[in-house]
């Protein structure tokens, strides 16, 4: 079952089923869904919003469904993946376009790595990057991390590897 936790201005809640509208929505798009899987019809999407809530029962850890704390909104998805045949753990997000240009990926970064490394005891924490996805490479920059290595991710294609050391208390 996932917890609850907060940063600033965001709140890291566990997903509902009335969440699946919006993140149906964001996966039908091909605009949103681009670097984050792909555009998925509405009963894939199904599936793989699934498998997201599953994450938490089977590793004690995932993604959150993420609210701006002042208004309520549903702002995307931010936490924490290790799925079978994964490389390592790894830092990951979405939002939805009304949540761009708020620094939400940043906050959202800083309060998921202190959690991987201070709440879950993680040694290793990366995030996956499309070499092309500009935006989230310059999150995983303000971050910290370091550019590692180009892979085959898996049936993705070639991701960058950004590598995180833990922050400072």
């Amino acid at each position: 079952m996932s917890i609850t936790i907060q940063s600033e201005r965001l709140t890291f809640r566990p997903w509902q089923p009335s969440d699946f509208e919006a993140y149906a929505a964001y996966y039908a798009d091909d605009a949103t869904a681009r670097y984050v899987g792909g555009q998925m019809s509405r009963d894939r999407a199904w599936r793989h919003f699934a498998a997201v809530v599953g994450h938490w029962t089977l590793k004690g850890y995932g993604f959150w469904a993420v609210d701006e704390t002042a208004s309520g909104e549903f702002v995307g998805c931010i936490g924490l993946q290790m799925p079978e045949g994964w490389p390592e753990l790894e830092f990951g997000y979405w939002l939805m376009p009304s949540a761009h240009g708020k620094s939400y990926a940043t906050e959202g970064g800083v309060r998921c790595l202190d959690y991987a490394y201070k709440e879950l005891g993680a040694k290793t924490l990366v995030s996956y990057i499309d070499p092309a996805n500009e935006p989230s490479r310059r999150v995983a920059e303000r971050l910290d991390a370091e550019l590692e290595d180009t892979i085959e991710l898996l049936n993705y294609g070639p991701h960058c590897v950004y590598r995180y050391t833990p922050r400072s208390a």
